[in-house]
């Protein structure tokens, strides 16, 4: 008997050995440094898709796993010489819109970033497909383009801009329904007017769509890159009047997701995917190990799960530390 429970045990902790170090079921951050800026993850048809920059070009990898992205293919969908487009390639994102996948990025020219403005590719019903070159979206300066959709509204294309303003801060414009133009006027919802929102320099820039309790947010990045303040903040539309209008958008009361924990700083710019079997929402950011802050490519992407509070509404948390382990999305 002695034999067949020390067998009994043995057997069992073996299975739970199993179960701690499978890989499959846990990942470690950061998913990709450096180059990690801006990320963006969406999950489809069994894969995750990050997309990435190295400022001249558009990249997507895929895996099947969140720790599978580390090592993952990388795809170049996107590069030219063109003079207005060919650098200085920022914050792509893909968006599934009427079947197809969309890539939104900011480019401009090799001189300075006087001409930033955003741009849109054509994919096909994979976010795997190839890409095309549709064309420019804006005709001044515009950063960060990312869709926000709304059931009765539509959708809209959110985005960094200088219209009309002294500072940085966020535009919304309604999307086409051809998912490759802009129509209507521009509408500023939002400026860094808040003391927590102007360090270095005042900055809103880096939107997220946000859908969770029952509600819509936009998460964006405040403060100047280049400084460790570089957070993330919200906006909560009222559900009700339009969304073009800056007076349906309630700021949050200061960061809602800072660093300076863990040895990460500037933490932002981030983006939002569900869980395959959508019952989570994670947050994917960068950050940077600078203590200073950095707009550089020592930044790198994070991904971690986003909670709620009681009253629904989300709680980022604080930036977990690389030696913690997270289950794989559920």
């Amino acid at each position: 008997m002695l034999v067949a429970a020390s067998k009994l045990i043995t057997a069992v902790l073996g299975a739970t050995s199993c179960l701690l170090i499978n890989p499959v079921k846990a990942f470690t951050n950061p998913i990709r440094r450096p180059g990690g800026s801006d990320p963006q993850i969406v999950y489809s048809g069994g894969y995750y898709y990050l997309l990435s920059t190295t400022w001249s070009n558009v990249q997507i990898a895929r895996a099947t796993t969140i720790e599978g992205l580390k090592t993952a293919e990388r795809k170049v969908v996107y590069s030219s010489n063109a003079a207005g487009r060919c650098c200085n390639v920022w914050a792509p994102e893909t968006h599934y819109l009427d079947g197809t996948w969309y890539i939104y990025f900011s480019a401009g020219n090799s001189g300075n970033l006087d001409g930033q403005n955003l741009h849109v590719l054509k994919g096909g019903p994979s976010a795997w497909d190839d890409y095309t070159y549709v064309g420019q979206l804006t005709n001044e300066w515009s950063i960060d383009g990312t869709v926000v959709r709304f059931n009765e509204w539509g959708n809209y294309l959110a985005y960094s801009c200088f219209h009309g303003v002294q500072y940085q801060s966020l535009c919304i414009q309604k999307l086409g329904s051809d998912n490759v133009s802009l129509q209507g006027s521009i509408s500023v919802i939002s400026q860094p007017t808040e003391t927590w929102e102007r360090s270095g320099t005042p900055v809103n820039e880096g939107p997220a769509a946000l859908y969770i309790g029952g509600k819509t947010y936009i998460a964006y990045s405040a403060n100047y890159c280049w400084t460790p303040d570089y957070c993330i903040a919200t906006l909560e539309w009222d559900g009700n009047t339009n969304p073009a209008s800056a007076a349906a958008w309630t700021k949050s009361a200061g960061c809602v997701f800072s660093g300076g924990v863990n040895g990460h700083y500037g933490t932002g710019h981030n983006s939002f995917f569900r869980s395959p079997d959508g019952s989570q929402t994670w947050n994917v950011y960068h950050a940077t190990s600078n203590s200073n802050g950095a707009c550089d490519d020592s930044r790198y992407t994070m991904v971690q799960i986003l909670g709620t509070k009681a009253d629904g509404s989300p709680d980022f948390g604080t930036p977990v530390a690389f030696s913690y382990d997270s289950a794989e999305p559920s």
